[in-house]
């Protein structure tokens, strides 16, 4: 079933990347080689890793000499409330649906409002492949006094999971608790990257390129805050600055709203003294672009470490720069806030590389690379980025429940 669900979306490829792209905004190569490959690649990794699975069993002594045997099996949980964001609508969608379809759960879905295209395909291929009606459930609406909080506080819902702010997560969390319910959540980060004086600076302009500006920093993932080694931070700010400035092919904002927020961040990091090194303000193109929600590719310095732009999440294309003296003090900077989600490490120190990335106060550590991904490793964060993990068997877990079962011999 995983597998037609898979092949339907691959069948409708071009269908599925032109709505993501309308909903979004984002570039057509991004949906094309990142989102529509990556929603495809979710349901065929579970349904892989479901067929190589399997439970422990024990032979347990008993006093008659017979024994006994005991096995653990897993249950579904039941309904699963799966709500997704609006910056990787169907990436992060089917994230959460495969594995809970794997586990033989029924699913209502609740997409962002800003984005619900890729969603109603999505159920349309499920129609197509066979998938049984009531199992794969689509609802639309907004989030807070609306479909989002109805469906998350329903009593009829057995699991949630969401992606998404962590201010949201911790209402989903309050109602969830009061009737036990298990939640798994991927919220904010304020993501930070370290680049020290033995890294390949060429490679690590290049890679904080991506990590700063993909999807316009609209991915959780993103780093917002970049420590430099102090010898080496006016060449990796000169170099970074110019990248930034030259970058094309990026999309804008989501939303006018998001825009604005944006824009915000901005206008008060200049007002409280934060150098503008690229980008800060709106591009314009000339021509029907101009209508769209742009922001430039931004790089800014000379921020305390508790401004708002340094510690609270942007989720948009801006990059503060800080240099540091000593690997203890670069930690110490990276592992200072609320969030805990990624980190990315650039270094030509190998053991370096093992001591400093165990070290960070986050889920996932990239070492002289970003968001390189195998879909079997665990997925989350710490802190207020997070609880549970997903990926392979760490998805599977939570969207089942274990169960003993002793059979006397």
């Amino acid at each position: 079933m995983l597998h037609r669900i898979a092949d339907g979306i691959e069948a409708r490829f071009e269908e599925f990347a032109a709505a993501e792209c309308a909903d979004t905004g984002k570039p057509r190569e991004l949906a094309s080689t990142v989102d529509i490959p990556r929603a495809v690649a979710n349901f065929r990794s579970y349904a892989d890793l479901l067929a190589g699975r399997s439970e422990r069993s024990w032979h347990t002594p008993t006093p008659d000499g017979r024994g006994a045997l005991n096995y653990t099996v897993r249950k579904p949980l039941g309904v699963v409330a799966v709500v997704s964001p609006w910056n990787l609508p169907l990436l992060l969608l089917t994230w959460k649906v495969a594995p809970a379809l794997a586990t033989g759960n029924t699913v209502v879905a609740k997409p962002s409002e800003l984005t619900p295209g890729t969603a109603c395909l999505l159920a349309e291929v499920m129609d197509e492949a066979g998938v049984p009606a009531g199992v794969f459930n689509l609802v639309h609406g907004r989030g807070p006094d609306a479909a989002g909080q109805w469906l998350t506080e329903h009593p009829g819902v057995d699991a949630v999971a969401f992606t998404g702010a962590s201010r949201t997560g911790t209402e989903i969390m309050r109602a969830a608790a009061a009737r036990l319910a298990p939640v798994s959540f991927e919220l904010g980060g304020k993501n930070a990257g370290l680049v020290f004086a033995d890294a390949d600076l060429e490679e690590a302009v290049a890679g904080t390129l991506r990590s700063a500006f993909t999807h316009s920093g609209q991915v959780c993932l993103c780093t917002e805050r970049l420590y430099v080694e102090r010898s080496v931070f006016d060449v990796f700010a000169a170099a970074l600055a110019a990248g930034a400035k030259a970058l094309s092919g990026y999309g804008p904002m989501v939303s006018a709203a998001h825009r604005d927020k944006v824009l915000g961040h901005l206008e008060r990091a200049v007002a409280d003294g934060g150098e503008v090194l690229a980008g800060g303000g709106v591009p314009r193109f000339g021509d029907e672009r101009d209508s769209g929600f742009w922001v430039e590719p931004t790089v800014l310095a000379g921020l305390p470490e508790d401004h708002p732009a340094v510690r609270d999440e942007i989720f948009g294309p801006v990059v503060h720069l800080a240099p540091f003296d000593t690997e203890e003090e670069a930690l110490a900077l990276a592992n200072e806030g609320p969030y805990g989600l990624a980190a990315t490490v650039w270094t030509g120190d190998v053991r370096r590389a093992h001591r400093v990335a165990p070290a960070l106060d986050v889920g996932i550590a990239w070492v002289n690379t970003w968001n390189l991904r195998d879909l079997r490793t665990p997925f989350g964060g710490v802190k207020a980025s997070g609880i549970g993990r997903e990926g392979g068997d760490h998805s599977l877990d939570f969207f089942s429940e274990p169960m003993n079962v002793c059979v006397k011999l």
